[in-house]
């Protein structure tokens, strides 16, 4: 059973991350459509994740309190009709708001879905089955730009319309296989504390977006901006104290103070930063090897498959020796690749291997080793709100770090020296987490709760 469960987990996410991964060759189309202009384009992208980091601790929260194959079913369905709200849409804010319906479904497969693995698959074989869910992103960069192109060819509402069966399938095998979990107590939620949650993460997802790296510093002390992430700040205490005060909390304070957690959460928030490496290879490529953006991006083709290949790996490395392991091995790799960009005289050689490198270590980072310490150190009852929280600080990590580092590059001229000097900051941030992994547990199979 637990395989067929595996499946089923895996296609629910892949479709998520296909829907990041599709759009790409769309939107020109769909800025001619829609007559958009350059600032209006960006918000497609936007607004998903925006909705995405306001749905991933809520629907963590609700799949804790009223059963993992019921949220998991209601994402669906959500991610379904905000797909049917884009087909439809014949305006632009109609198109945007299918975008945020979508974004928010998309937030919580997941975290739900690492949550179900914590619960219902055996205890030897979890971070395999982590491994494997965290290889779909690798698999969806791959598969993407490809049937998005084909997809194209029927015009641009294709690429929206195959999520759709797709998403009733899943649902239906949802219903028949998943078990309803939860506590089957209605309980009131904390509608303050989620209130606070999302006007924050609102605030924050907002400014930073706004910010033009192309003039970093006057950019982020422009009232809107600095504003909204001052508001975003002064928010969390707020936050907290709704919590210790509720009878209901969003998020168990546990998840907020356990050493174990914060030090994951720590090790989550810089990892997401080293990815942010990702978005400015092609930038690199192109500065360094005079191509174009479009064969530039092909150059990341070495570092999606080794994402996808060493996923799995990292899961399974788990399962025969320990986590931290793993996790010492996915900082040496990632800081390697990216230092050996500043170091190694470029050549497209070395950037095939260095990117290669980076994908390793990622994946040794972000896939199965963090998720697999969540469930290691939450119950069922607070499992998927602890995932959510750990995807929060990844995608915390994810938004600054691209922010700051496009702003270190164009204060150094945007040449090739600019992303290599970015790259060297980005290690050194890195490294110091080989002490910090050392006061994790020794994890080991048999440590996993109880199922």
């Amino acid at each position: 059973m637990y395989k067929k469960i595996l499946v089923l987990l895996f296609a629910g996410v892949l479709m998520g991350a296909l829907d990041i991964a599709i759009i790409g060759p769309a939107l020109p189309a769909i800025k001619s459509f829609f007559s958009l202009s350059d600032r209006q384009l960006p918000w497609l992208f936007n607004i998903y994740v925006l909705m995405n980091l306001v749905g991933t601790p809520l629907m963590g929260k609700f799949s804790d309190l009223y059963g993992r194959r019921n949220i998991y079913v209601i994402n669906l369905l959500l991610f379904a009709a905000g797909s049917l709200l884009v087909i439809v849409s014949d305006s632009y804010p109609l198109l945007l708001a299918g975008r945020g319906i979508q974004g928010f479904g998309a937030g919580g497969i997941f975290p739900v879905a690492s949550a179900v693995i914590g619960d219902m698959i055996p205890k030897e074989k979890q971070g395999t089955a982590l491994g494997w869910i965290g290889a779909v992103f690798g698999l969806a960069f791959i598969i993407g730009p490809i049937l998005g192109g084909i997809l194209l060819q029927f015009g641009w509402r294709w690429i929206f319309l195959i999520n759709i069966p797709f998403a009733l399938i899943i649902i239906y095998y949802a219903l028949k296989i998943l078990p309803s979990g939860g506590k089957h107590v209605w309980q009131k939620p904390d509608w303050k504390g989620m209130l606070l949650l999302i006007a924050s993460l609102s605030l924050f997802a907002y400014g930073m977006n706004q910010i033009d790296t192309n003039r970093f510093w006057n950019s982020l002390l422009e009232p809107h901006i600095m504003g909204s992430l001052i508001a975003a700040v002064l928010i969390l205490p707020l936050f907290y104290f709704q919590q210790k005060a509720s009878s209901s909390p969003t998020f168990n304070l546990n998840l907020l103070t356990s050493k174990q957690l914060l030090i994951t959460y720590w090790i989550a928030f810089t990892a997401g930063l080293g990815e942010i490496s990702t978005v400015y290879l092609p930038s690199l490529a192109v500065n360094a090897f005079h191509i174009t953006e479009s064969n530039a991006s092909f150059m990341l083709l070495p570092l999606v498959i080794t994402l996808f290949i060493f996923s799995p790996l990292a899961g399974r490395l788990i399962d025969k020796t320990e986590v931290r392991i793993v996790l010492l091995a996915g900082i040496i790799l990632l800081s390697s690749g990216l230092i050996s960009l500043y170091l190694i005289p470029l050549s497209k050689t070395s950037f095939y291997i260095a990117s290669s490198v980076i994908g390793a270590g990622l994946s040794f980072l972000l896939g199965a080793p963090l998720r697999y310490i969540i469930n290691n150190e939450t119950s069922g009852e607070s499992r998927a709100s602890g995932q959510s929280i750990l995807t929060l600080f990844t995608s915390t990590g994810q938004i600054l770090g691209a922010a700051f580092a496009g702003g270190i590059i164009y204060s150094l001229g945007g040449k090739v020296h600019s992303y290599q000097t970015v790259f060297a900051i980005l290690a050194v941030i890195c490294l110091p987490l080989l002490p910090v992994v050392m006061n994790l547990k020794k994890y080991k199979t048999k440590d996993v709760p109880g199922h």
